[in-house]
């Protein structure tokens, strides 16, 4: 009896004790399990790919892991990480703590997750709030004192960032202002994790970016085609290439201007647009080669002959972009064409046919942009000198036929004008030019070519060059005597169907620059003389 008595007055007690404990154990189960996480983008190829840093907390011996297939710059984040939180006053949690970099089958490389896997523990350990870092990236390399230091493609994580619905980005100061480029997205200049935590806290906000776009310094050795005395021919050549965005190969003994032909060409193309200079920061900013200039100006990368295929197309193991794409929207210029490796050139052809350039490495597969201007100079035979009139060849007919050979048929059918380069006379090597110079005219009838070719296209296809062979017939219309004469000279000169194409394209352009709706016999007649030089 008085057994059950007690058991009647402390059975309400123990119930409630033992509801405290339970209580009290999911309070601590719920903390244990709470993972933080932080967002930031991986710049895998030319678009960029969501990764979720995640923290976990646990009790244990004190250590920091790493999983999520992290190459070893990420392994070596953790002394970064660790350092500069000490560094910057503030607790390094002396817990088990695990940071998986998600998803987990990405390859993940690159000294940027150093500012979200701080900031995950940050988190995990309770200094900062989950609710303080939604809807936001961060990006940026830790120093072990805390600051931060510039990025390769932080143009390329704004601009996935914005694509993903993002409306802030945290990225160090060097790369703030070339990331300013990108319109609705707002930038925060970080110099250290410190005064992040304190904008994070909202202690001490961190200024957004004020755009400025910094200009790349004037090059004074730009060739304009008014240095270049006589060669009214493949001057002509160069304004029909320029205006239509064409391929160009010239031809000629040395010295008789080739490579300055070549390197004008880039002065008499229109200025980038805005969403053209984003496309060329964002291979640059990738490449390593730009981190806090806008690229305004188009590119003209000239690869010595003696640059491996890797360099020219891209690759490596972190696959980055190549001469390829880092002339993207601009010109590549082969300085003696048949020097290069055959199968170096060879490469070229897909990415003159797509306008881009796909590269397969063990870890993935990686897709850049390259819409170039290819233009290329070569000797007529290896001494330079066969068909000159001053100098005689020295070289056997099997030399010279093999020098030719080193060029394949399917290349050169990407080319659309090949230009024969003939010695100026030395007493034409002093004129003076007019008082409206050559340059000025020739960038005047380019512009008002474009400007045609937008009005006839109107839609993502501005040059002549761009248009898809199905497409030639839609928008390239030829009357009959047009068709007569380039039947006839498909013929005799046995014409592939892209020559076929290419000498219409050609003849488009040629009708732009004379003001002319349709195409004549004579646009057709001009372009086909910059195929018989090939054949």
């Amino acid at each position: 009896m008085l057994m059950s008595q007690c058991r009647k007055l402390i059975q309400p007690q123990t119930d409630m004790i033992i509801s405290n404990i339970a209580n009290i154990c999911q309070s601590c189960f719920t903390i244990s399990i709470m993972v933080a996480k932080v967002q930031t983008i991986a710049p895998i190829g030319f678009d960029g790919r969501l990764i979720e840093v995640e923290s976990d907390s646990n009790n244990g011996l004190p250590s920091l892991q790493i999983v999520g297939l992290g190459n070893k710059s990420i392994d070596e984040a953790k002394e970064r990480v660790k350092s500069a939180i000490v560094n910057s006053l503030l607790e390094y949690p002396k817990k088990r703590l695990t940071i998986n970099l998600a998803p987990a089958e990405l390859p993940k490389d690159g000294t940027h997750y150093d500012l979200p896997i701080a900031l995950s523990i940050l988190c995990a350990s309770g200094q900062i709030k989950q609710s303080e870092l939604s809807n936001s990236i961060f990006a940026g390399e830790l120093a072990l004192d805390g600051n931060l230091r510039a990025v390769r493609g932080s143009l390329s994580i704004v601009d996935a960032a914005k694509r993903l619905g993002f409306k802030k980005v945290f990225l160090p100061s060097a790369d703030a202002n070339q990331a300013s480029i990108i319109e609705g997205v707002e930038i925060y200049p970080v110099d250290n994790l410190k005064s992040l935590f304190l904008h994070l806290k909202g202690e001490k906000m961190i200024p957004l970016v004020v755009e400025k776009v910094l200009k790349n310094p004037e090059n004074e050795s730009v060739s304009i085609i008014d240095d270049i005395k006589g060669q009214e021919n493949a001057k002509r050549a160069l304004l029909i290439a320029a205006a239509g965005r064409h391929n160009i190969l010239f031809t000629g003994s040395p010295g008789a201007g080739k490579t300055m032909l070549a390197q004008a060409l880039v002065s008499l193309l229109p200025e980038l647009s805005i969403e053209e200079k984003i496309e060329v920061t964002k291979i640059y900013s990738l490449a390593g080669e730009s981190n806090s200039e806008i690229i305004n100006k188009r590119p003209f990368r000239s690869p010595h002959h003696t640059a491996s295929r890797v360099a020219i197309t891209g690759g490596g193991s972190k696959a980055s972009p190549g001469e390829i794409s880092l002339a993207h929207l601009g010109v590549l210029f082969l300085d003696e064409l048949p020097e290069y490796p055959r199968s170096t050139l060879e490469t070229l052809r897909q990415p003159l046919e797509d306008k881009k350039i796909s590269i397969t490495r063990a870890n993935g597969k990686y897709t850049y942009p390259s819409d170039i201007m290819l233009v290329a100079t070569m000797n007529p035979c290896p001494c330079g000198y066969y068909g000159d009139e001053r100098k005689e060849c020295v070289c056997t007919p099997i030399q010279i036929h093999n020098y030719s050979r080193k060029l394949s048929g399917p290349l050169l059918d990407r080319i659309d004008l090949i230009v024969n380069v003939k010695a100026v006379p030395h007493d034409l090597l002093l004129e003076k030019t007019n008082t409206k110079t050559q340059q000025e005219t020739a960038i005047e009838s380019i512009h008002e070519a474009l400007s045609r070719q937008k009005n006839r296209y109107k839609s993502s296809i501005v040059y002549n060059n761009n248009i898809k062979s199905k497409d030639v017939s839609k928008y390239l219309i030829l009357d009959q005597d047009c068709r007569n004469l380039l039947a006839r000279a498909s013929e005799k000169l046995n014409l592939s169907a892209r020559s076929y194409f290419k000498v219409i394209k050609v003849a488009r352009t040629i009708a732009d620059l004379e003001d002319s709706d349709e195409i004549n016999t004579g646009h057709i007649a001009e372009a086909l003389q910059y195929r018989l030089n090939s054949y």
